[in-house]
């Protein structure tokens, strides 16, 4: 009993608790990494950084625009498009979110396909992935040249209030960088897996263990993120 009692002590002596627990748990990769790989737990390190710097964008874009006292422009006037002599409402974001939005569902199936060992369709739909994001950012680049020409910059705006141009050249840009990382990314990936480097396990950038995808699932985190990200950038700022 004596000795039973010696070792409850040195137990309680030994394990960290609290805080202490959790620190020991993550810092020994035991618990909260087995079993993941390193790339991956990166990148969701990354993300998560960068959800916080996105949600500061989007709250101080909110707060800018409830504490502004000159009227801010309607998003369904400025975006507005003519065609064929009728002016559409943001029939462009539309378009741009649709796009986006289908690149998550070709993504998902070149990581189904990535872990099925199928390396031309994963290829071909990482491939398509990026087309899309390049469609993206060249709708996204007519839509700043449109607003350019239309008097707008980040310190004015002659449709209403200066902070309109400041806000969503800094959203719309940041995440649009993001779009455009991701596209080279994505056709980096795409040879890679052409050329067969994840199933015989050749060195170099972007790879992984011998016979895995898991860096095509790592891009997956990646660019199932940016598309989130634009979903709450579309609601906030283009239907608000």
């Amino acid at each position: 009993m004596a000795e039973q009692t010696l070792t409850n002590a040195e137990d309680a002596v030994t394990t960290p608790e609290g805080w202490d627990s959790v620190v020991s748990d993550w810092s020994s990769d035991q618990r909260a990494f087995k079993n993941v790989p390193w790339g991956k737990a990166m990148m969701w390190i990354f993300l998560l950084s960068d959800t916080f710097i996105f949600s500061c964008f989007l709250l101080s874009y909110m707060t800018v625009r409830i504490s502004t006292t000159v009227p801010w422009p309607i998003p369904s006037e400025v975006f507005a498009l003519t065609i064929f002599g009728e002016s559409i409402p943001l029939i462009l974001i539309a378009i741009m979110t649709f796009i986006l939005i289908s690149s998550s569902g070709t993504m998902a199936m070149a990581v189904r396909f990535g872990y099925l060992r199928d390396r031309k369709k994963t290829t071909i739909l990482l491939i398509a992935t990026a087309l899309f994001g390049v469609s993206f950012v060249g709708m996204q680049a007519f839509e700043w040249t449109k607003l350019i020409s239309e008097g707008v910059r980040p310190w004015g705006n002659p449709m209403g209030a200066a902070q309109f141009g400041s806000t969503f050249f800094m959203i719309t840009g940041f995440h649009g960088f993001h779009v455009s990382i991701g596209v080279i990314f994505l056709f980096i990936v795409a040879r890679k897996v052409w050329r067969g480097d994840y199933e015989v396990g050749r060195k170099g950038f972007f790879t992984s263990r011998k016979g895995s995808y898991e860096m095509v699932e790592t891009m997956g985190l990646y660019w199932h993120f940016v598309d989130l990200v634009w979903v709450f950038i579309f609601a906030f700022f283009y239907l608000w």
